[in-house]
């Protein structure tokens, strides 16, 4: 069987979890925009003036008034009461991962769940990168509020799509010079890039990171930025036919949970996109034979997912103009062919002795 449901503790565990980790990024996240950096006072010229320091740049606010001491202020008890309370929402993940891990929601391989915290944190999930491949899936199961079997999930590596279009001007200093690479290794020091062209990085244990973007149509147009950071010794995306599809295609956004019982926040290509685009790869003659059966076999589990358990994604919605018409009128057949594989399993009538 491909699928099992979430039974009632985990579904209540799944959903708590939900809440305190939204909480957490949402402080996070405001410490960010906010309280990064620091503000004090410095003495220039016999006067006083509050500077703001963040990403290692001082810039002077004015000198001392009773506007900018209550600017001080304000700044210093706010990040103080942030603090607590971000402490407070530590302490809960905390103790909520070991639950996780007993109620076996724990899905996500730890090392993909620490390049793509860094990558989130860095500001590149869902504004540049989201994660496509068999990585996607975990966070199909959970909007599907199931799990699929292990034996689908299986991968030793994580496919990170950029999208050069966007905008990376907000990326920080450092991150905007070492890119992906930079990120890798505060990971995990041992990744290095793998050959002359750069798009593919490795660890020590063989965990691999792809960097992949759509191919060009105009081949006479200007090329698109194919590294995020400014260094030439970071990763560099490589061009593959059919991803234009997947970048221009609505977005799916979902908290999954590693290995250890920790959550991170996960954006993938719409499911339904997804499914038709390993469709038309399971359909390439290029296409290695075990990856197209693999392909095969994961566009009709999550096209039988959606049918099943998304029904309000409808693959006649006009937002998937992007994939091409004979691609989408395929969808039919693929939907009918997946009752058996997304069947649900059986319940289990015996401990796990």
């Amino acid at each position: 069987m491909s699928l099992s449901d979430l039974n009632g503790d985990q579904a209540r565990q799944t959903i708590d979890v939900d809440q305190v980790f939204s909480s957490f990024a949402m402080a996070r996240g405001e410490w960010a925009r906010r309280y990064r950096g620091s503000m004090s006072w410095k003495t220039v010229g016999g006067r006083d003036y509050l500077y703001r320091k963040r990403y290692e740049a001082w810039k002077s606010l004015g000198p001392r008034t009773p506007e900018t001491e209550a600017m001080a202020t304000g700044f210093h008890e706010g990040r103080a009461q942030l603090q607590e309370r971000i402490a407070g929402l530590t302490a809960r993940l905390d103790a909520m991962a070991p639950v996780n891990r007993a109620l076996n929601l724990g899905r996500l391989p730890v090392i993909a769940a620490r390049i793509l915290r860094a990558l989130d944190q860095a500001g590149l999930i869902g504004a540049g990168i989201e994660v496509v491949g068999t990585n996607a899936l975990f966070a199909y199961e959970r909007l599907a509020g199931v799990q699929i079997a292990g034996a689908h999930l299986a991968t030793a590596d994580v496919d990170l799509l950029f999208d050069a279009r966007r905008s990376l001007r907000l990326l920080a200093p450092e991150v905007s010079a070492t890119g992906v690479v930079g990120l890798l290794r505060k990971v995990d020091r041992s990744f290095e890039v793998l050959g002359r062209s750069g798009v593919r990085a490795v660890n020590r244990d063989g965990y691999l990171v792809d960097l992949i973007m759509p191919a060009m149509k105009d081949r006479m147009a200007k090329p698109l930025r194919s590294r995020i950071g400014t260094e030439a010794t970071d990763l560099e995306a490589a061009e593959i036919e059919g991803l234009g599809w997947l970048v221009s295609c609505p977005k799916a956004t979902a908290t999954v949970i590693d290995a250890r019982g920790y959550p991170l926040t996960m954006v993938v290509p719409d499911p339904r996109a997804f499914a038709l685009h390993k469709l038309w790869l399971a359909g390439r003659e290029d296409r290695e034979p075990v990856k197209r059966l693999r392909d095969q076999a994961q566009a009709k589990l999550i096209a039988g997912l959606v049918t099943s358990r998304l029904p309000h994604l409808r693959f006649d919605d006009p937002a998937l103009a992007a994939l091409p018409r004979a691609l989408r009128e395929q969808a039919t057949l693929l939907t009918a062919a997946t009752r058996r594989d997304t069947a649900l399993a059986p319940p289990r009538l015996e401990p796990d002795w």
